[in-house]
Order: C-alpha cells, then structure tokens, then sequence
C-alpha cells in the first residue's frame, strides 16, 4: 500500500472491508514513527473495532516503505509525566494492552522495511502476524536509555522463548524476517510487496468464522495465558453450552449436513 500523507493528513486511515476493519499507519514521510497524534488514533480505531458488532476482525498494515521506525521520541518524550504515557482518549482502546480494557476481537497484522520498538509490541499484542521478506526487526530500547514499555517484556519471553527474547531485548541489535519466523514472532514471510494481500486474505478468513466462537476461542485462550491452564478448562464447557445456544451454531450445524457455505449472523 502507498500514500501521499502529509503531516495535516490522518495518522491513522480506517477503512472497511466487509466484516474486516483495515487500520493504516499513515506516516510514511517519517517511516511511520509514531507521534502522539498516531498513538491517539490508533487507539480509537481499535476502539471502533471493538464496539461496532458488524466487524468481526481488524487488520493492520503501514503505507509506504516501512511498517515503523518506533516511537517519534522528540514529539513523545516531552509528554510522559510522573505516572508514565497515557495515549488513550476517550473511546479507546489500548492498542499494546497493556492497561485498560481488552480487545474480544482477533487482529492480523503485515509488516514490512523497518519494524522497530512499537511495531514488534504490538505484533505481539495481536493475533497472526506476516512479513515481508526484505522487514528488519529491532527492540532497540534499550540503546536508547529506556526499556520496552509496550508489553516486550511480558510477551516477548512468552511468545519466542526466554533466550530467544532476551538475545534481541538486551543487545537491541536488529534481527531479519528469517529469525522472526525461526523464533515465532511472525507466522508467515511472504514476497515482498505481497504482504498486504496475504494479510488481509487471513483476516478475511477469520472474519467469514462464526464470530461468536472465533471471540469465545480466542478469549479462552487468553484465559490460559493470564489465569493458568484451570481457569481455562473451567470455562469450556459453560461457553460450548453458551454457543450451542446461537443461531450461529445452527447456521454451522445445517451447513455441515447439507455441505453447503455458511453465512454467519454473529448471534
């Protein structure tokens, strides 16, 4: 995707495609380095994406060149108080969340040329993530004088492993698409200048699930993840019981026996 953003243009663009939200970083005259203006915006497009019961999944992209060069420290730094950065206005939702109210719903992502700091939290904040070939990673923070404070630290050690996590955190060396997919941070590399495509196809994909399951498995799996392993497998039962109970389910079921598509209703 290309654009011809200005500073006066939105940060964010918000965008529908059928049930799918498309949410693009739209800085790309500064390799979309995040302002605060982009962190506000982004987090009211993933509030759109929660509350609006017509989408089923977002999916986030970059214009230009690069998917992130991280936070734009010099429009940043000054607003971060004693209690820390606070982006989220009114209507928002935490995009890294890392505080506040959690996303039910599933989110894809493609990156590509530089993904650095932000980018990579918030890969792994999301659900499915693809690259393109040529992307560069970096968690650079700390050759900066600060540490992650997106949620790197939290997940970073959970999704890849320990040492594989702390070989990029510590050293803030930058890393190419083949280590992101070898250690787990990515699901698929693709061509470059395919990634959009691929992304969005996923993203589609999840979108044309029964959207009640689709946010009953991924709210279970979560569960696992914060609450253990027991806290999960208490609720399995009660929300199969629950989304037996929708038109969904028969929608599913009746496609099965007449081997025909389903169209889900999200009820």
């Amino acid at each position: 995707m290309t654009s011809t953003s200005s500073e006066s243009s939105p940060r964010i663009t918000v965008e529908r495609d059928g049930h799918v939200l498309l949410i693009g970083f739209n800085r790309p005259d500064k390799r979309n380095a995040a302002d605060f203006a982009l962190l506000q915006q982004l987090a009211l497009a993933y509030g759109e994406l929660e509350r609006d019961p017509d989408l089923r999944a977002g999916f986030v992209f970059a214009h230009g060149d690069h998917f992130t060069g991280g936070l734009d420290l010099a429009d940043v730094a000054p607003r971060i108080g004693a209690g820390g950065l606070h982006t989220v206005p009114d209507g928002g939702i935490d995009p890294w969340q890392v505080s506040g109210q959690y996303l039910t719903k599933p989110v894809v992502m493609a990156v590509q040329g530089t993904c650095l700091t932000l980018g990579i939290e918030l890969m792994l904040a999301s659900d499915i993530s693809i690259a393109a070939a040529s992307t560069r990673f970096g968690q650079i923070e700390v050759a900066r004088g600060i540490l992650p404070f997106g949620g790197a630290t939290i997940r970073f050690p959970r999704a890849v492993g320990w040492g594989n996590a702390m070989r990029w955190i510590l050293t803030g060396d930058q890393f190419d698409a083949a280590e992101a997919h070898r250690i787990g941070l990515v699901q698929e590399v693709v061509a470059d200048g395919t990634q959009y495509e691929r992304g969005l196809e996923l993203a589609q994909r999840i979108a044309a699930q029964a959207p009640l399951a689709v946010q009953a498995a991924l709210a279970n799996a979560r569960l696992a993840l914060r609450d253990g392993d027991a806290a999960a497998a208490a609720a399995l039962q009660p929300e199969l019981v629950r989304l037996l109970q929708s038109e969904d389910a028969a929608i599913g079921m009746t496609a099965f026996v007449t081997r025909t598509s389903a169209e889900f209703v999200g009820r």
